[in-house]
């Protein structure tokens, strides 16, 4: 795993993106220099990362070509043809370049799930399971992005089971699958599919919310990981916004607040593209449908009903998320068996969103926690 986060842009959202192009696709930081000073606007990004990801396969260089065809999908618009066919270019590219690890190593497989399917990867040390984990990202993760993750929890003899779930990645892309706050319910069919006992469950960013969630309704999680601080996703979502349009939330001012984020969205690539994806992930039509639809994705309501052990991740210079929201986790937690809280800084290369500078570190903590609250 690479260490490290470079000044790439300005606007701290491309900044982190291009950092997660090299840190979790496989990109080069040269390559992406050279684009960097070109990009202004999500249609920017798009054509720049493609021109990179055709350069790369071109001459071979897969792994930064399945980086790069990934990152270009990221910020194409949802529903496009060009995102699906992105999206597809990438998932070809990656699973023919690791064949042989996904015939020896990994296996893929698929279960139902309502009227789709949820993508699923088995991975099963050949020596003595010391531990079964289920891992799933968040508000805009694929499940292949993070391999190296679960190349190192299986060198350290843990099973691993890896998931896209509703709202995410090919349940999204392939089986038209929404988001769902109620993650209980992808979380039983993993269970129920693999029979599985006695599990830590780990989900990253969104997944910091989501992961709690289930736990709090499923009893055959031992242990939960909330790689990331997110006690309300609306919190979090309005967090940099006006209080204007809190208020007009608060009143339940639809068409105000639909007139005001629209003109945001104009005047601002990233917020319009966060609000489409929100929309897309979500199923609903309105920028005012998808705020007041994250509402529900939290966490705090239902915090007394988690009786596990608890590892709470966050980053000092999160964009998203501000780090004083650590607290209402916290706050929130009055019955667990007990209670890690670790906040990773510039010192330790990983004061960013999920870690990304860092991800060596974090994945090593998360080792250590799990054979301290299995053995302590």
């Amino acid at each position: 795993m690479k260490k490290g986060t470079y000044p790439l842009h300005d606007e701290a959202n491309f900044n982190y993106q291009l950092n997660r192009t090299i840190m979790w696709g496989g990109g080069d930081l040269e390559d992406i220099k050279t684009i960097a000073p070109l990009i202004k606007t999500t249609e920017d990004w798009v054509r720049e990362m493609t021109a990179l990801a055709e350069g790369a396969e071109a001459h071979g260089r897969i792994t930064c070509a399945i980086g790069y065809y990934r990152m270009a999908e990221f910020f194409e618009a949802d529903g496009s043809p060009d995102k699906i066919m992105l999206y597809r270019k990438s998932k070809s590219l990656f699973y023919e370049h690791y064949r042989d690890l996904f015939i020896k190593t990994i296996r893929r497989e698929e279960i139902t799930y309502e009227n789709g399917k949820l993508p699923v990867w088995i991975c099963l040390p050949e020596t003595e399971v010391k531990d079964t984990v289920i891992i799933h990202g968040g508000n805009d993760s694929y499940m292949e992005e993070f391999l190296p993750v679960v190349q190192r929890l299986l060198s350290e003899g843990i099973a691993v089971y890896l998931f896209d779930g509703p709202g995410q990645g090919g349940a999204l892309r392939e089986s038209g699958i929404y988001y769902t706050y109620q993650w209980e319910k992808p979380v039983k069919a993993i269970l129920d599919a693999y029979e599985l006992e006695d599990v830590t469950l780990i989900g990253l960013s969104l997944g910091g919310m989501l992961a709690p969630r289930a736990a709090a309704f499923e009893s055959r999680i031992k242990r939960v990981v909330a790689w990331g601080i997110m006690p309300n996703f609306y919190d979090v979502v309005l967090s940099k916004v006006p209080k204007e349009l809190r208020l007009l939330m608060d009143q339940e001012e639809k068409e105000q607040v639909n007139a005001l984020i629209q003109k945001k969205m104009e005047a601002d690539p990233l917020v319009k593209w966060a609000i489409q994806h929100g929309m897309f992930s979500m199923n609903v039509e309105t920028p005012y449908d998808y705020l007041n639809r994250t509402r529900d994705f939290e966490m705090e309501s239902i915090g007394h009903q988690i009786t596990q052990d608890f590892l709470l991740m966050g980053s000092s210079e999160d964009h998203f998320i501000p780090v004083t929201l650590y607290k209402r986790v916290i706050d929130a937690l009055p019955h667990v068996k007990s209670l890690t809280y670790t906040l990773y800084t510039k010192s330790d290369a990983a004061e960013n969103h999920c870690n990304m500078g860092n991800t060596a570190l974090v994945v090593d903590d998360i080792i250590h926690w799990i054979v301290w609250a299995k053995n302590k």
